[in-house]
């Protein structure tokens, strides 16, 4: 009778956790905004971000074509710098 309860917790437990991990894998993969199926481009991304002092925040934002260097406190948001964004392109395979 232990036997036979063993047996079974040793079969079941693995199964339920196989079958939690497959669902939650499956709806992120599946979910709308993450990665997958329904990402979508966006027109401003963040690209660097890094804390000065207790509330601000310095962040290097894309969006247009250029990268804006933002100050970001407690209630305000302030732009420092311009830059256009840098051109990425990778090189050949083949040479």
């Amino acid at each position: 009778m232990m036997l036979d309860y063993l047996l079974r917790l040793l079969l079941l437990v693995p199964l339920v956790g196989g079958l939690a991990f497959g669902t939650l894998w499956l709806l992120r993969k599946l979910q709308p905004g993450l990665s997958g199926f329904g990402q979508r481009e966006r027109a401003v991304r963040l690209v660097d971000a890094i804390p000065v002092g207790a509330t601000g925040r310095l962040a290097v934002v894309e969006f247009a074509d250029k990268r804006l260097l933002v100050a970001i406190s407690r209630g305000r948001i302030e732009k420092l710098a311009e830059a256009p964004a840098p051109k990425f392109s990778l090189p050949d395979a083949d040479a």
